[in-house]
């Protein structure tokens, strides 16, 4: 079996810092159900701002229980955005992560 075979998993905490969580990943959920990738975040106090690829903006709040929260840690999208272009390999480096209670980094 090659390297390029074996997929790592990775395992991050469930409750960390939700802002820290979403700039390890780059990747947005959106409402519509599109994960976009994140080209810059800006965060001011509890509210950043994030600038996807597709040069949409949103403006997020820092909590862990919110709905895009909910949706990086349990994986629900439909499909990622054709605009912003997520290779392959990120897509499959996401579904190799791991969100537990009591294991994994804190980031």
């Amino acid at each position: 079996m090659a390297l390029s075979e074996k997929k790592q998993k990775r395992y991050y905490r469930k409750n960390i810092d939700f802002f820290k969580l979403v700039a390890k990943l780059k990747l947005w959920p959106s409402r519509s159900g599109k994960l976009h990738g994140i080209k810059s975040m800006e965060i001011i106090g509890d509210i950043a701002e994030i600038t996807t690829h597709c040069n949409e903006k949103f403006q997020i709040q820092n909590s862990k229980h919110s709905r895009a929260a909910r949706c990086l840690r349990n994986k629900l999208f439909f499909h990622s955005c054709r605009t912003c272009k997520i290779p392959q390999w990120k897509l499959e480096k996401y579904a190799g992560t791991y969100m537990t209670q009591s294991y994994g980094s804190n980031l």
